[in-house]
């Protein structure tokens, strides 16, 4: 297998020196990276091609080939990519470490709404491996039982991803929502609890993230 992968490399090498033009940019997997997710936030998933990626590069589309197999893999180098997480190494206090690894993974999923969609059905990447180590180290330092961890992270998968993907796709404008509860209003006898809650006016998303991981949090902390 390792004469195989040198003999592969080997030949990419010699393929990339033959065919690259004089001015052809030098192509690495992080310039490739870097301008995936560019294009990604600026046209979805659905924007990206790699004869449009080559030519966003600056290079030949067979080119790009040496470096990445298909679109497949540029959207899992994307995705590794931009979930790369930079908090702090040493556990501090496990409940606030957690919050902090979820509240950075939300914010970079709504900077780079097609992260959301893609990640459910992608290979899991380093970088997203790290999160959850991060966030199991977390867990059983908080005393979470081993046998406990697994459905705990899946929990804090779930709303992450759940919270993400209502946000990126809630459409209903300003004039909707208030219309909407006005009508709720009329309709009291039929909806009295979200009606005198102000449920679709409510546009703090940010705090309700927070206070429904502390809801979940509080479940998932072990009783003592």
């Amino acid at each position: 297998m390792a004469d195989k992968a040198g003999g592969r490399r080997g030949r990419r090498a010699q393929g990339q020196g033959a065919e690259a033009r004089p001015d052809e940019p030098i192509l690495t997997r992080e310039r490739i990276a870097a301008t995936a997710v560019d294009m990604l936030d600026a046209k979805g998933l659905d924007g990206l091609t790699m004869r449009g990626l080559a030519e966003a590069l600056g290079s030949g589309v067979m080119s790009l080939y040496w470096h990445v197999e298909n679109k497949e893999a540029v959207f899992d180098l994307a995705l590794d990519t931009v979930l790369e997480y930079r908090g702090p190494t040493a556990l501090q206090d496990w409940r606030g470490d957690i919050v902090h690894v979820l509240e950075d993974w939300r914010a970079t999923m709504l900077r780079h709404p097609w992260s959301a969609l893609l990640l459910p059905r992608r290979a899991l990447g380093p970088n997203i491996l790290v999160r959850l180590e991060r966030l199991s180290a977390c867990l059983s330092a908080g005393g979470v039982a081993d046998v406990d961890v697994n459905a705990a992270i899946w929990s804090l998968w779930n709303y992450v991803m759940g919270a993400t993907v209502t946000r990126a796709s809630f459409g209903p404008s300003d004039a909707d929502r208030e219309a909407s509860q006005e009508r709720l209003a009329e309709l009291g006898t039929l909806y009295p609890s979200i009606g005198r809650s102000g449920l679709l006016l409510d546009d703090d998303w940010d705090g309700t993230f927070r206070r429904g991981l502390d809801f979940l949090l509080d479940g998932i902390a072990p009783k003592r």
